[in-house]
């Protein structure tokens, strides 16, 4: 458990490594930034996200091959962040083929702008790093890419991606 106290506020925030069993708050959680991160209605029908959601953190807990933290005030989820692992094939820029990638970044507006999500995003770079991973890569939204570009990551040039078929 790691405590941040936040700016002029006083509150203390407490950032907790999750596991297998918090997957139902995780769930829930994920559908909250997939609605935020979408502007989708509270309406919207998220089954299929959740138990989608809910079989991952299951299993990518379990494995290793998921970490995830969330930030709390008191009892109240106030932040998430989560970084997936995986292995590709071997490059000259990445002999091992492992990477990871940040996602599920979220901070709720209330709490924004006060050292939550680069503390968050601290940990989760740490985690890879302990893990002997150097290539690290996420997406960002319009409202975060200050934060990651503050903390040293750049924009890719070479990636693609074929969209799928509607």
């Amino acid at each position: 458990m790691l405590i941040l106290q936040t700016a002029g506020v006083g509150r203390m925030i407490v950032f907790r490594k999750m596991s297998a069993e918090d997957t139902e708050m995780l769930t829930d959680v994920r559908v909250t930034v997939l609605r935020a991160a979408n502007l989708l209605s509270d309406d919207a029908d998220m089954s299929e996200i959740a138990e989608q959601s809910r079989l991952y953190y299951k299993r990518a807990l379990n494995d290793g091959s998921h970490t995830a933290y969330l930030a709390f005030d008191s009892e109240k989820v106030v932040g998430a962040g989560g970084v997936s692992y995986y292995t590709v094939m071997p490059t000259c820029d990445n002999v091992t083929g492992r990477k990871a990638y940040i996602m599920n970044m979220y901070t709720s507006p209330e709490y924004r702008r006060q050292g939550i999500a680069l503390k968050m995003l601290d940990l989760l770079v740490k985690d890879a790093k302990e893990r002997g991973i150097t290539h690290i890569a996420l997406e960002a939204t319009a409202a975060g890419r200050p934060l990651y570009l503050k903390y040293g990551f750049v924009q890719m040039e070479h990636e693609m991606i074929l969209p799928k078929d509607e």
